[in-house]
């Protein structure tokens, strides 16, 4: 009886002293980003050609078609630039946003989101229905990504 009351005890400090206030999800931000989105412009402060997402050239990215379920916090990414030095590529995403507006993105392909080790931390700005911006600030020139939602 002993041991079972020191275990309660033991596993009710470890909980309460967790900090909540940014690891929670900001749920009505991720719920606005439902749906289909297109990629209208990537604007960065660099003369040098720049890398998005170990990916493609950041230009690439423009016209890339993206997909948010909320739910479920999955989607997908499909590059399909016509540019001749640009790849075609398609991935599934594991993504969030925290409540201080960090959005985290995952592009795991066909693994499972636990087993990819790499990710992306950029910020939301200027959500609204119809689109919204995520900014790297991770390299060298800050990168702005501007998304409008499709129509349907």
């Amino acid at each position: 009886m002993k041991k079972v009351l020191a275990i309660g005890i033991l596993s009710l400090a470890m909980f309460s002293c967790k900090t909540a206030s940014n690891t929670k999800n900001d749920v009505s931000t991720q719920i606005k980003l439902k749906g289909e989105w297109t990629l209208t412009n990537v604007n960065y402060s660099s003369q040098y050609k720049v890398t998005s997402f170990q990916i493609a050239d950041a230009k690439c990215f423009e016209g890339s078609q993206w997909k948010f379920v909320s739910n479920n916090n999955t989607g997908t990414v499909t590059l399909n630039n016509n540019a001749t030095k640009c790849p075609q590529y398609n991935s599934k995403i594991v993504w969030n946003i925290k409540q201080d507006g960090t959005f985290n993105l995952k592009f795991v392909g066909d693994d499972k989101a636990k087993h990819v080790t790499t990710g992306y931390n950029l910020k939301t700005n200027n959500v609204s229905d119809t689109n919204f911006e995520l900014v790297d600030e991770s390299t060298e020139a800050k990168i702005i990504y501007t998304f409008e939602k499709n129509n349907k």
